[in-house]
C-alpha cells in the first residue's frame, strides 16, 4: 500500500467543501477540547480523504496521507497472464521446484507399482501368505495417494503435472538363503530409504529457491509419515531374520493379517 504525503490545506475536495461535507470532519468532543474524525461520504461520490484536527472552536485541514492502495494493484495486474494456457494462479513458483514435484510424483508410483507386484507375489496359491499381501497392498495405495496429492498441490501452485515413464517392478522375490519373506521386506526398506532421500532433496531444492510453502508442506504431509514407515518396516525385517524362513514366517504373516496398515 502507497503513503503519499500531502500539504496541509490541500485535502479539501473543493465540490465537497461547497456541500460542507468533508470526507473525514473533526467534530468537538463535549468531554475535552480535543475532537474526533468522523467519515461522511458525498452523495455524488466524488471527493478525496480530508483531515481535520481541531482544539476549541478551530477547525483547520490538518497535513495527513492520502492512502492509494491500488497503484500496488496496478502494478500486479501486469504481471496478470491473458494467454489460456498460462497458469493464472502461479506465483513464486520456480520451474527447479515444479520439475522436482513431477519427478516425486513419478518416485511414489513407482514404489506404488513395486509394492503392487509385491500384493500379486505373495497372494499366489502356492506363496499364499495374505497378511504380507495385504501389507504391501496398504503401502501400494500410501504411496498411490502420496503421488496424488503431489498432483493437487503442483496444479494449486499453477504448476504443470507432468507424468513420467515408470521401470517394470520385480514380480519374484524368491530367494534360495533368506526366503521370499525376508527378501520382499528387505527390498521394500530399500524403496522406503529411497522415498525418503528423494522428499529431502525435494525439500532441499525448496530452501534454495526460497519457497518457504512448499518447504512446510513436504514437512508437514510426508517426511513424519516416511520416517515412520522405515521404522515400522525396519522392525519387520529384524523380526524375519530372526525367525528363518520357516515357520515364523507364518506367525508373522498372521501379525500382519491381524494389525492396521503403516499409512
Amino acid at each position: 500500500m502507497l503513503l503519499t504525503a500531502a500539504p496541509a490545506f490541500s485535502l479539501v475536495n473543493p465540490q465537497v467543501e461547497h456541500q460542507g461535507l468533508p470526507l473525514f470532519s473533526s467534530v468537538p468532543s463535549a468531554q475535552s477540547s480535543s475532537s474526533f474524525l468522523r467519515l461522511s461520504s458525498p452523495s455524488n461520490g466524488v471527493g478525496s480523504a480530508v483531515v481535520f484536527a481541531s482544539k476549541g472552536s478551530e477547525n483547520k485541514p490538518l497535513t495527513g496521507v492520502v492512502f492509494e492502495p491500488f497503484e500496488e494493484v496496478k502494478k500486479e495486474l501486469n504481471l496478470v497472464p491473458t494467454l489460456p494456457q498460462v497458469s493464472l494462479a502461479r506465483q513464486k513458483f520456480s520451474e527447479e521446484c515444479e520439475a522436482a514435484i513431477n519427478q516425486q510424483i513419478n518416485v511414489e508410483y513407482s514404489i506404488s507399482y513395486g509394492y503392487h507386484a509385491m500384493l500379486a507375489y505373495f497372494d499366489r496359491d502356492n506363496v499364499a501368505l495374505d497378511g504380507f499381501a495385504k501389507f504391501f497392498n496398504e503401502l501400494s495405495l500410501r504411496d498411490r495417494g502420496q503421488a496424488e496429492k503431489l498432483m493437487r498441490y503442483q496444479n494449486k501452485r499453477g504448476g504443470r503435472v507432468q507424468l513420467l515413464e515408470i521401470s517394470l517392478p520385480l514380480s519374484e522375490f524368491d530367494h534360495g538363503v533368506k526366503g521370499h519373506a525376508l527378501h520382499a521386506m528387505e527390498f521394500a526398506l530399500s524403496m522406503e530409504k529411497i522415498a525418503n532421500a528423494r522428499l529431502l532433496h525435494l525439500h532441499r531444492i525448496a530452501l534454495r529457491n526460497h519457497d518457504a510453502q512448499l518447504a512446510d508442506f513436504v514437512e508437514s504431509e510426508f517426511l513424519s509419515m516416511q520416517v515412520e514407515a522405515i521404522k515400522k518396516i525396519a522392525e519387520h525385517v529384524s523380526q524375519l531374520r530372526r525367525v528363518g524362513a520357516g515357520h515364523g514366517v507364518w506367525h508373522l504373516n498372521q501379525m500382519l493379517l491381524r494389525e492396521g496398515g503403516i499409512a
